[in-house]
């Protein structure tokens, strides 16, 4: 497989960012990433003014990230090309998004910080759908915000990425609990504003640079095809859009050690199951997980429950029951990789 490591959820001056779309994308490109995607809030403008394409070595997609009247159920959107009334009910726009032939991610989803009044959470509410393709897991301004104290903060506004521990237990049970009726894709999101404070008084901080954030959550895509900057666009797009659905894909927090190279996936009679994909449960079937370069705490988790804990760099788990398996891994005794489910039927 071909592996694509990107930053999902960010926002520009199109809606509450403070970077220029093309200064993202450099900023994303100077990182080394493969990919990005831009969702600004409620409007596709930078689609339509042509921001879509190749900076140098980096793919820049444009979804938006859509709310109700409320302000709640955020929802992440890709491959549309229309953007939806937030007048709308939050299980309508879902469908629809749906119906137009795009992928839809709840965002933030157990948000539920507090410290900033002009920041409140915005938590998704609206269970009753089936229409979207995942959940982003992991969020990380959801979390940096809530982990801020009065005791941290100043450290917390100097070093953004250090606060960051790991994905809400809540989001993750519930992200557990919907994967054994179907197929739900986790991604994780940086929502990315660049948003600058005062602290003192009088220095102002920018506290989220696009490429500093660009170092920590980030999406890492499988594909089979190979795509780079002379790939068009389109067909480019279409297999990380098509990929991401599949849930060939798994979550890192690159801050702590480069998680490119990671592999989860099934072995049965010569053949290979990737993340996202079904198995026929029969006898000898084998978990494998590789770790790159380092030797990490490997846990597997099974419908939702922790079953087998190991530190290595490589490990072959024997399967003994159907279920859905995912692996979590800890790099000195912090949150690092989640990899996607791979369903045992």
């Amino acid at each position: 497989m071909n592996e694509y490591v990107g930053a999902i959820h960010i926002h520009s001056v199109f809606s509450d960012g403070s970077g220029k779309v093309e200064e993202i994308a450099q900023s994303a490109s100077d990182v080394g990433l493969d990919y990005i995607i831009i969702t600004d809030h409620n409007t596709l403008r930078a689609l339509k003014d042509g921001y879509e394409g190749w900076y140098k070595n980096t793919l820049l997609l444009v979804g938006c990230e859509i709310n109700d009247k409320e302000n709640k159920n955020h929802l992440l959107a890709f491959n549309i090309d229309e953007t939806i009334s937030t007048r709308t009910p939050a299980k309508d726009y879902v469908r629809m998004v749906k119906e137009k032939g795009g992928i839809s991610f709840l965002a933030h989803p157990h948000e539920k910080r507090n410290h900033l009044a002009e920041h409140p959470p915005y938590p998704w509410i609206e269970w009753n759908t089936t229409d979207f393709a995942g959940i982003e897991i992991w969020n990380h301004m959801s979390e940096w915000m809530e982990n801020l104290t009065e005791e941290n903060k100043y450290q917390s506004f100097l070093h953004p990425l250090k606060t960051i521990v790991a994905p809400p237990p809540e989001t993750l049970k519930v992200w557990d609990e919907l994967s054994l009726s179907r197929k739900v894709v986790g991604i994780g999101g940086i929502d990315a504003h660049a948003h600058k404070y005062n602290l003192l008084g009088f220095v102002e901080v920018e506290i989220f640079p696009y490429k500093v954030l660009f170092k920590s959550i980030r999406t890492h895509i499988l594909a089979k095809e190979k795509i780079n900057n002379k790939t068009d666009k389109t067909a480019a797009k279409n297999i990380l859009y098509d990929s991401l659905a599949k849930g060939l894909c798994f979550v890192a927090n690159d801050y702590h050690a480069d998680s490119r190279g990671f592999k989860f996936y099934a072995e049965y009679n010569g053949k290979t199951f990737q993340m996202g994909e079904t198995v026929n449960y029969t006898k000898n079937i084998n978990l494998i997980v590789e770790i790159p370069k380092l030797e990490a705490e490997i846990r597997l988790i099974h419908n939702g429950s922790l079953i087998n804990s190991i530190t290595t760099m490589d490990h072959k788990f024997e399967m003994k029951s159907p279920g859905n398996y995912r692996v979590e891994i800890f790099h000195q005794n912090k949150a690092w990789i989640y990899s996607n489910h791979i369903r045992i039927e």
